[in-house]
Parts: structure tokens; C-alpha cells; sequence
């Protein structure tokens, strides 16, 4: 890598105090730390925590553990493509990882791209360092939409989600809601036709289904009753399995070989990443496990009572399918719009399960509730912690009153 460095220091002067592109300078040092550490420490005096993995390295493992869950999202996009049209050219395992990554990496690209672009020019123009965030961010975001999204769709959403979401409050640090679920919910609300339906979720590319072919993903088949009268979800999807090139058993909705956003179908791959974050340290253990246990209890609570084809389903398919299992690894941990007290990170996630399970439940309408259950909370974190920090010093003051 020595050649590598002794490029940047040859290109240094130029972005430094004097040097003619010197207002350019955190366009520089951003693309320098990506290959380097930054070589400036804290004082040698004073209690200070020195340590390597910097902010943009424990970035760089958020996007890492997030690469099984595109890879699996570019071979499933390929592998429904191939289901939906019977497409012999895309029936080989390559063939269908070529196919689908032809659709995913330019959503990829777009959104680095358009989102990498606002946060320069707001780093250049308030003179600071370009802000990390975005490296998960722009990964985050290609992940939660369908294959099918207009790459101009993602750019806008993209923007609007770094200037809107996070800017305005600060930058990095200061932003009270996820900026990528902000880019699917501007999505979501400002061109529904596009992020819900039958038909957004797998890539025809101009090509015409097979017969008996649906596009609709396990939740739209629950919402909709699909099957006979009086039969629930489980029957619904097992008889769709039965009649079509789909699978809907539990393996296969745990594997991901359904229709469903690019990263959101295999909770397998899920499950992967967040071995990774938690092995690291990056994630907290105590946000994941409460959402799963939160729409766990939840999902038993409202298991069979029979007012809607959601209430006759059993409690653990609500952890795998749609985005529960990926929300619960990769967007409720979010540090910065997450609880921080420990035990505020075990309320704010165990709300978010009940709440995204509560709201798939109740309102069959709109089957996938983690992105407004984790939106929801992120509002009421700060809430959430204040109350936990003012009981912890009731607690502390009655001690020391005894």
C-alpha cells in the first residue's frame, strides 16, 4: 500500500491551507481515510480512549456484515426473474446471480452516488469533515426496495433522506430518524404504486410471466386472504405453493426465496450479519433480541383470535417474513437514532416488535409495519431514555437517604 499513501501525499498540498483547491479539502480527507487511518491523536494528556477502529471502520463493518443479504438479494432478484418467466438462460445458479446483479448494483451505485454527493457539498460548505454515516446509509437503502425501483426514485429518495432526514438536524450525530428508512418512507408515501402491489417485487424486464404466476410476497397473500373461506395464512400460502412456482413454506420464507425488497427476504443472511456485528461489538445485542422477543409476544398475544387472516398465523412467521428480521438487525440498532441506556435499548426494542407486529395485525392494509414501528420509536428514544435515566437517579437518591 505504499504506493497508495505516497499518492496522497503528493496530491496533500494542493487540498491543504494554501494549496489551490484547499476549499475542497474533506472531499480529500474522505476518500483518504477510506484507504488509511487518520493520523491525528488525541493529546497525550488527560483520559482519552485511543483506539484504531475509528468511526469510518466500524462503518465499514455495518456495510461488510450487509454484503451476505446483497448477494443473496442480487441471486434471488435473477432466481424470481427465472420463476416468473421460466427464462432457460437465468436457470443456472451464475446465470441468475449475473441477471440480478445487472438490476441491483446500479440501485447501489445511484444511491452512493447521489447521497455521497449532498454530503460533500454540505461538508465543503460548512467546512467539516464529510460525515460517515452514509456508508451504511447508502447501502442501507438499495437493500429496503424493490428490484424494480426507477433509479431516478432512489436518487430523490436518497436525497431528500441526507438533506431532510439528517442535515437539517446536523449531520451525523444529530439526527433523530433513520435516514434510509427516511428515503422508504418518502418512497412509500410519494409513489406507493412502485414500493407495494403484486408486480414491483420481481424484475419481468420486458419479458411476459408464465401462467398462474403472482408477484405478490407472503404478506400481500396474507392481507388479501388468498384461498377459501375460513382458511388461514398458513393454508393460504401452502395452497399457493402447491399451484405455483412459489414457495411460501417457513424454510423457504427463513432461506428468502421469495419475492420481497432486494436484502429483506432471507433471514438466514440476516442472521449472518448480525453474527458479524455482534462478534465485533458494532451492534447491540439488547435492541436485537428485545424486537424479536417483542413481536414474538406480541405475535402469540394475537394468535388466534380470527378477526383477520394476520391473527390466524402463527406468532413466528411474523419474524420471518417481510422486513422484520432485517429491520431488527440493521435499522432499530442505528446508534445514533436508537435508546442509548442499556435499559432503554431493551424498551425502545421490545416496542418496536410490538409495535411493527401490532400494526401488521390490526391494520392488514399495510402488512409490513417495521418501517413505521422503528420510525415510530425512533421519535420516543430520547423519551424512553430520559425516564430511565431520572428512575436510575431516584433510585440512587434513595439510597442515599437511607
Amino acid at each position: 500500500m505504499k504506493f497508495v499513501k505516497d499518492i496522497f501525499d503528493n496530491v496533500k498540498p494542493n487540498f491543504t491551507n494554501g494549496g489551490k483547491f484547499e476549499k475542497y479539502y474533506p472531499v480529500y480527507e474522505a476518500i483518504e481515510t477510506l484507504f488509511f487511518v487518520p493520523d491525528h491523536t488525541a493529546p497525550s494528556k488527560g483520559a482519552h480512549i485511543r483506539d484504531a477502529n475509528d468511526m469510518k471502520r466500524m462503518m465499514n463493518t455495518v456495510v461488510i456484515a450487509m454484503i451476505p443479504c446483497l448477494l443473496f438479494g442480487m441471486w434471488n432478484a435473477g432466481y424470481q426473474h427465472y420463476l416468473a418467466t421460466g427464462n432457460e438462460d437465468a436457470s443456472t445458479f451464475i446465470g441468475q446471480f449475473l441477471l440480478g446483479a445487472q438490476w441491483v448494483l446500479p440501485i447501489v451505485i445511484v444511491s452512493y452516488s447521489a447521497g455521497l454527493a449532498v454530503e460533500y457539498v454540505f461538508a465543503i460548505v460548512r467546512k467539516h469533515a464529510v460525515n460517515e454515516g452514509f456508508l451504511v446509509s447508502g447501502m442501507l437503502i438499495p437493500l429496503i426496495v424493490p428490484v424494480t425501483i426507477p433509479l431516478w426514485m432512489v436518487a430523490v429518495a436518497t436525497i431528500f433522506a441526507v438533506v431532510l432526514g439528517k442535515e437539517v438536524f446536523g449531520g451525523t450525530g444529530f439526527n433523530i430518524l433513520n435516514p434510509a428508512l427516511t428515503a422508504r418512507a418518502f418512497l412509500f408515501f410519494a409513489y406507493p404504486t412502485d414500493m407495494s402491489g403484486d408486480v414491483c417485487w420481481v424484475e419481468l424486464a420486458g419479458e411476459k410471466a408464465v401462467d398462474g404466476w403472482s408477484g405478490a410476497t407472503a404478506l400481500a397473500y396474507g392481507a388479501q386472504g388468498v384461498g377459501e373461506t375460513g382458511m388461514n395464512v398458513v393454508d393460504n400460502l401452502t395452497k399457493v405453493s402447491a399451484s405455483g412456482p412459489i414457495d411460501f413454506s417457513p424454510m423457504s420464507m427463513f432461506m428468502g426465496t421469495i419475492p420481497g425488497s432486494v436484502g429483506e427476504t432471507s433471514t438466514l443472511m440476516v442472521l449472518i450479519g448480525a453474527f458479524l456485528l455482534l462478534a465485533t461489538g458494532v451492534g447491540s445485542w439488547r435492541i436485537m433480541t428485545s424486537v424479536f422477543a417483542g413481536g414474538a409476544v406480541m405475535g402469540l398475544l394475537m394468535q388466534g383470535i380470527g378477526a383477520n387472516e394476520f391473527m390466524n398465523m402463527p406468532f413466528f412467521y411474523h419474524l420471518i417474513i417481510g422486513g422484520f428480521a432485517f429491520g431488527a438487525v440493521f435499522m432499530a440498532t442505528d446508534p445514533v437514532s436508537a435508546a442509548h441506556t442499556n435499559m432503554g435499548k431493551i424498551i425502545y426494542g421490545f416496542l418496536i416488535g410490538i409495535m411493527a407486529v401490532l400494526i401488521r395485525v390490526l391494520n392488514p392494509a399495510y402488512p409490513e409495519g417495521m418501517m413505521m414501528a422503528i420510525l415510530l420509536m425512533n421519535v420516543f428514544a430520547p423519551l424512553i431514555d430520559y425516564y430511565v435515566v431520572s428512575a436510575n437517579k431516584k433510585r440512587r437518591l434513595k439510597r442515599a437517604t437511607v
